[in-house]
């Protein structure tokens, strides 16, 4: 298979698929862009950037294999585990397998656009806003999603609310208590074995816990399992791909917050 997976730092959408990238132990060349340059809508050898956009992760990372272009992290996880044979980060059985989806589906429909907005306004906002007007009104005409540059520009106008804030921060404390409540029977991982649900909770919630971290003051459950989910040797090689000291605090515009709550 000739494949090449564009991605981000180790962080968010790009640690999940990192991550299973080491879990299932594929070869794919691996080949990193800068987000925040706009990198990934001007890949080499993509001509129809619409199929990069038309998934609603944002800034997440590009699978190119056989000179088609894949997104969503998710579906990345589940295209690796079975390229490589069936890696184990999806439970064989049909009720097991539904029930990993749908936890995915809450932590990318919900979890994700909250943290990738407190990440961007906390460490990227600045940078975003310094880029000249020209560069910028370049980087975005690349976009073919209007909502993805939607979030660019506001970002760069400084057009985030007090209450999208707000509203992303219960959705990253009900992510947590969410996560107490899952690990309560002293299962060790979410779905019971390991799996792509804890790789892409883990992926999302690691950098609040930096940000946030009152959210997770009576959450020693959750504390222990994000402990967990660090020391997997594929998460820490995964996080060794980075080219900066704190990879989990770096966040680039990624998924539309939820309209519908």
């Amino acid at each position: 298979m000739s494949a090449v997976l564009y991605h981000g730092e180790p962080n968010g959408a790009s640690l999940t698929v990192l991550a299973a990238l080491e879990e299932a132990g594929l070869a794919l060349e691996c080949r990193h862009i800068d987000l925040l340059a706009g990198e990934r809508h001007a890949l080499p050898g993509v001509t129809e950037n619409i199929a990069i956009d038309l998934g609603v992760e944002g800034e997440g990372p590009v699978l190119v294999a056989n000179g088609e272009a894949m997104t969503e992290s998710v579906f990345l996880a589940q295209y690796i585990d079975e390229a490589a044979g069936g890696a184990g980060l999806q439970p064989t059985d049909a009720y097991a397998h539904w029930e990993m989806m749908m936890w995915c589906r809450q932590i990318t429909e919900r979890l994700s656009p909250a943290a990738a907005l407190l990440g961007n306004l906390a460490t990227s906002q600045a940078m975003i806003a310094a880029i000249p007007a020209q560069d910028f009104a370049t980087l975005t005409s690349r976009i073919v999603s209007d909502d993805l540059r939607e979030r660019w520009q506001a970002l760069h106008d400084d057009a985030i609310d007090a209450a999208q804030i707000a509203d992303s921060e219960a959705k990253v404390m009900a992510t947590v208590e969410r996560c107490e409540t899952q690990l309560g029977d002293g299962r060790e991982w979410l779905m019971g074995p390991f799996s792509i649900a804890d790789l892409v909770t883990y992926s999302w919630l690691a950098g609040m816990r930096l940000l946030r971290p009152d959210a997770f003051d009576n959450a020693a459950r959750t504390n222990a399992w994000l402990d967990r989910v660090a020391a997997r040797p594929a998460v820490i090689a995964a996080l060794a791909r980075s080219t900066v000291s704190e990879p989990l605090r770096v966040f680039a515009p990624g998924p539309e917050i939820n309209r519908w709550g």
